[in-house]
């Protein structure tokens, strides 16, 4: 008999074959998820009984916590349907997901069951109560358009006519949907059921108590503590105080002037935080952190940065995509906060050390969003502790990042919560962050399609530094800062009131 943490390892990758065959665990390289009402309806009912088996499950405190929150995330994922209306953001949006993904994974078992998998997302949102944003339809079907009319991919196969036949269909129906959601329409607050599903996507990415309108407080509340530092740093650097004109030079100075160096700064910062981390960290990754561009193709849709985790087979390194859209609209002063978060000492570290440990793999894979962007955006305050920046200009870079995040809290809570129009969510993020108009956009195009999910970053890194801060006092001169590390990345993903309980567990000890 499997135990209760492989089988809920099973049904969430039964959900996510393609992630499965990323990072190279075997058993599902055969598949495609099944997202007609049926396939949800039986994944719902064995989440079920995965919850109700917990109630009595022997299984340790820390992986039962675990497979609680993603029975529980999944089941509200399923419940929100989110699937009929999410049909733009690059890794969040089913049709587009599967377009990135499937360069990256074997598909030759499983290329005959796209047309099954398109004509399923179709019929999801053809036949729904819930509509996307008519720019959203419009954006995903000129990149399927695109797509139709360029040279079948070698994943494509012999399977390429019957592919690009259903995604032709899939478009068609995009374009003949009526009644679609206009800007001033965006958050799920205006969808049948939105506030309950916002309230439940809420808690289950940020695993914690805290209300919508708490969080939109907290993101105004570290906008204005911001400011402080801008002047610090303005104040050193360029002799000003004045943060509107420290906005001003970040906006108009500082560009890049071409990919290239995008990429030559990214490989510089990961190197030099991998030389630096043995005096931070107890365990080094066996495997490397490679920089790569997101493909022509994609980068209208994809994030502008984001991490794919090395399999566990080391065949192929971590890889940091960098997203080049509008480079020479965009500030330089970034490249190193991103590199540090999505690369070393951020995800690329916590997930890879996760993954060689024995833990179940659940606990190595789980998708808790407040520990995984905590710990990125952790990373990246961590990252000027270690000396890695290379100039006062690249710290501007991570306080805007940190704004960014910030603002997250506010506009993710405004359009969802609160009913805030798009405009008014790009004009907040205008006045109050140095983001470029196209990184602006295509932000707000995410949080209106992934509900909840950018308020996991800064409170998971709020609270991993309340933990740090909790054990190095009552640890006194006993901290290790290393060990402290290697328990946060090692234990896997965990929900923050878990870590709360390892950390002061582990602090207790000393």
């Amino acid at each position: 008999m499997t135990s209760l943490a492989d089988d809920m390892f099973a049904v969430a990758m039964d959900r996510e074959p393609l992630f499965a065959s990323l990072v190279g665990v075997p058993g599902w390289d055969d598949r495609l998820e099944d997202l007609s009402l049926d396939g949800d309806q039986a994944i719902r009912e064995r989440l079920a009984d995965v919850l109700r088996r917990a109630e009595t499950s022997d299984e340790d405190p820390v992986t039962l916590a675990v497979i609680r929150h993603q029975a529980q995330a999944i089941t509200n994922q399923i419940d929100a349907r989110l699937v009929e209306h999410t049909v733009a953001e690059g890794l969040a949006a089913p049709l587009n997901k599967l377009l990135t993904e499937a360069p990256q994974v074997a598909m030759s078992q499983r290329v005959g069951q796209v047309p099954r998998f398109v004509g399923q997302v179709a019929a999801r949102v053809r036949d729904s109560d819930r509509r996307p944003l008519r720019r959203h339809v419009q954006s995903t079907a000129a990149r399927l358009e695109g797509f139709l009319g360029s040279p079948a991919q070698e994943w494509e196969g012999d399977s390429s006519s019957d592919i690009r036949t259903s995604i032709a269909a899939y478009r068609e129906t995009l374009l003949d949907l009526g009644d679609l959601r206009d800007d001033d329409h965006a958050g799920l607050c205006w969808l049948p059921d939105g506030e309950q599903n916002y309230l439940n996507l809420v808690r289950d990415y940020t695993t914690t108590s805290r209300t919508p309108a708490e969080l939109h407080q907290l993101g105004l509340d570290l906008i204005a503590a911001l400011r402080e530092e801008y002047a610090e740093i303005g104040s050193r650097l360029w002799g000003t105080r004045d943060v509107l004109a420290i906005f001003h030079r970040l906006r108009t100075e500082l560009l890049w002037d071409n990919e290239e160096d995008m990429v030559a700064s990214a490989v510089e910062a990961i190197a030099r935080a991998e030389a630096e981390a043995p005096k931070w960290f107890g365990r080094m990754p066996k495997v490397g952190c490679e920089v790569k561009l997101v493909g022509e193709a994609e980068r209208g849709t994809a994030p502008i940065a984001y991490y794919m985790q090395a399999p566990l087979d080391g065949s192929r390194p971590g890889v940091y995509w960098v997203n080049p859209l509008g480079v020479t609209e965009r500030s330089r002063t970034q490249s190193e906060t991103t590199a540090f978060h999505e690369g070393v000492p951020g995800h690329h570290y916590q997930t890879t050390l996760a993954a060689e440990t024995e833990l179940p793999n659940i606990r190595k894979y789980a998708s808790i969003e407040a520990y995984l962007e905590g710990w990125g955006l952790y990373s990246e305050r961590l990252a000027d502790e270690m000396g890695l920046y290379s100039s006062d200009e690249q710290r501007l870079g991570m306080l805007s990042a940190d704004a960014m995040r910030a603002g997250r809290l506010v506009v993710d809570t405004g359009l969802h919560a609160f009913g805030w129009s798009r405009q008014k969510a790009v004009d907040y993020l205008r006045e109050n962050t140095v983001m470029p108009e196209p990184e602006i956009q295509s932000e707000i195009d995410r949080y209106i399609e992934v509900p909840g999910q950018a308020l996991a970053y800064m409170v998971g890194r709020i609270e991993i530094q309340r933990l740090r801060a909790e054990a190095e006092s009552r640890m006194d001169g006993r901290f290790d800062v290393k060990a402290f590390h290697d328990l946060v990345v090692g234990s896997g993903p965990v929900p923050l009131s878990t870590l709360d309980d390892l950390v002061t567990a582990w602090s207790g000890r000393f």
